[in-house]
């Protein structure tokens, strides 16, 4: 299982960004540990899940991406991730 690791600029409150993407992840039946700084996240997909952690500093939101299925690739993640924030 291969990890992957991804950095995204936004723009606007932290805080907005963290709400985006705790709303995101509760409304895909999944679980976020964590604040508006940092935290882990699990989000089930394809009969498994998708498990990772994530760091907001300054306009810039870092992932990292610790299990996935296989049949979804890290540029999927990263790209559903973009759209949605």
């Amino acid at each position: 299982m291969s990890t992957c690791n991804f950095t995204i600029t936004f723009t606007g409150p932290a805080s907005d960004v963290y709400t985006k993407i705790k709303t995101e992840i509760e409304n895909a039946g999944g679980a976020i540990n964590g604040d508006a700084t940092a935290g882990s996240f699990s989000v089930p997909v394809l009969g498994s899940s998708i498990k990772g952690s994530y760091t907001l500093s300054g306009q810039d939101l870092v992932i990292q991406i610790d299990k996935k299925p296989a049949l979804i690739s890290c540029g999927q993640i990263e790209a559903y991730i973009k759209s949605h924030i």
